[in-house]
């Protein structure tokens, strides 16, 4: 858990006795002393009474005034002054556009047209937009739930709001194990998928010509991932703007390429758009359900935006927010000019013949590997992968970030750059031998993926109500219970879904072998 930051505070208490301790030189010529947190006497959160203070005579000057805030001292916090998250508080709206349109596009918005060929035309295209503005609304409660005026708080990580809202222990069962997944699942994820494209972008390349050995595919999981583990080299959140530059530039890229591709080349023979029907009764409404879940894990990143905001200055005049969600917008502008014309105009090219696994991808070299040109191809592989090593920047920072705290915390200074780079490679290839231990990981994807939904479309709407604490029965409190509750029993029947799915269908389970 990191400290927070204190940005103002109108009531006044005495001052604690604790020596102040010294922070990195370059936090001194950030342009606002207070993007850095109050010095606090533990690790955890302290709740607002107890954060130190200056106090003021009352005869001095009126409560809240400007002067009395210019009296107030800020003291630098080492502990958030030398993680990577925090380290560096100079981003802007651009970094955090960039840095949300890398980490809000994946591979999987390439399978949004397999929900449609159970949905239909119709109900698909509904449930697509109702799940855009709803998690689009959840961005932005966890955006202006990230600092408050009131008590002088800034929190600068997920696991740290949901501590502060719900307490440490309820926030420990409800939200680490799947912020856990969003970052570390993801990073495994990013394995499989960014080798297994190297190996498409490799035969687009040779064309069946090269006399040379190909590598395995647990080859290719290794170059993905030592080419990974080497830009993981970058030192904090703010420094990694250039790769998610180049991460959501790839991402719209190859999300483009292959919508207009696909409808270029016009419906495929026997293209149907009647919704596939299960065989029992119980059978088709897990399978809705299912797409539900689909539809849902589309959207990604809400477990980042806290982080991605915390590397903006802030102060009373010119609060974090407003850049923040000036690059929301940004972002999911481009997010919602790529998933919707790829559910779209990927039903409407391949009906119910869209490949369940891969999608989008799979259906591009299935269907149009022979009649499209081998540079398209083999560019849009180059994409996939370019956006697979920017994704695993920005969702194993988190993890970074928690593993360093622990060193921190403990000896009260800056990781040694060659510790930073040894943990980090520790944590890199510990995913690659995940991803080839249980290469069947993908298969749980719907189990796992319904617990930890709550995280991008239930758990805002709740902090939100226990923080904001707006009257009861007003539109806004019965709209975030209504959310809030739907969220959580969505992901109940997500999980019950993916636990259905699993047994009867059952999974192929292949340990240390990837295929």
């Amino acid at each position: 858990m990191g400290d927070v930051n204190e940005i103002g505070s109108n009531k006044a208490v005495s001052v604690a006795t604790t020596p102040p301790i010294s922070a990195p030189p370059s936090q001194f010529h950030s342009p606002s002393l207070s993007r850095s947190p109050l010095l606090a006497s533990d690790d955890h959160i302290q709740p607002a009474n107890k954060t130190p203070r200056i106090s003021t005579p009352r005869f001095v000057t009126p409560l809240g005034s400007p002067i009395k805030r210019a009296l107030q001292l800020t003291r630098l916090d080492p502990h958030d002054a030398w993680l990577p998250i925090t380290e560096s508080r100079n981003g802007n709206a651009y970094y955090a556009a960039f840095h949300t349109l890398c980490s809000g596009i994946g591979i999987q918005a390439l399978v949004l047209p397999v929900a449609f060929t159970i949905l239909g035309w119709t109900w698909g295209i509904i449930t697509l937009t109702l799940t855009f503005i709803w998690q689009l609304y959840t961005l932005y409660l966890l955006v202006q739930l990230h600092e408050s005026t009131e008590t002088g708080m800034r929190y600068s990580r997920y696991m740290q709001l949901c501590s502060a809202t719900f307490g440490e222990k309820l926030a420990k069962w409800l939200a680490l194990f799947p912020i856990m997944y969003l970052s570390g699942g993801t990073c495994v994820a990013l394995i499989i998928i960014g080798g297994q494209t190297c190996k498409m972008f490799f035969d687009v390349i040779c064309g069946g010509t090269c006399t040379a050995q190909p590598p395995t595919i647990v080859e290719w999981f290794l170059i993905f991932t030592s080419a990974a583990v080497l830009l993981s080299q970058l030192p904090n959140l703010n420094s990694i703007a250039g790769v998610s530059l180049r991460g959501a530039i790839t991402a719209f890229g190859y999300c483009t390429l292959i919508w207009v591709v696909s409808v270029i080349e016009g419906r495929t023979e026997g293209v149907s758009y009647n919704p596939v029907r299960g065989s029992t009764e119980v059978t088709r409404i897990f399978d809705v359900f299912n797409t539900l879940g689909i539809i849902s894990f589309a959207f990604r990143g809400h477990n980042l935006i806290l982080e991605i905001q915390a590397t903006m200055p802030s102060d009373e005049k010119h609060p974090s927010s407003v850049p923040m969600w000036k690059g929301v917008k940004i972002a999911y502008t481009l997010v919602a000019m790529c998933l919707f014309p790829l559910a779209i105009g990927g039903y409407w090219a391949y009906g119910q013949r869209i490949p369940e696994n891969g999608g989008m991808l799979t259906a591009l070299f299935v269907f149009h590997g022979k009649d499209t040109s081998q540079f398209i191809l083999g560019l849009t592989s180059l994409f996939v992968i370019i956006n697979a090593l920017s994704s695993f920047q920005i969702y194993g920072m988190p993890t970074f970030d928690d593993i360093e705290s622990i060193y921190v915390k403990k000896k009260k200074k800056a990781l040694p750059w060659w510790f930073r780079a040894i943990l980090r490679a520790m944590f890199g290839y510990g995913c690659f031998f995940v991803a080839v231990a249980i290469p069947f990981l993908a298969s749980l994807a719907g189990l796992v993926g319904g617990i930890a939904l709550p995280v991008t479309l239930a758990y805002p709407c709740f902090m939100w109500l226990k923080i904001k604490k707006p009257k009861a029965f007003t539109p806004i409190w019965c709209l975030n219970w209504v959310l809030g509750l739907l969220g959580m029993a969505l992901s109940g029947v997500l999980v019950a879904a993916g636990i259905y799915v699993i047994i009867d269908t059952g999974v192929e389970v292949s340990f240390f072998d990837p295929r």
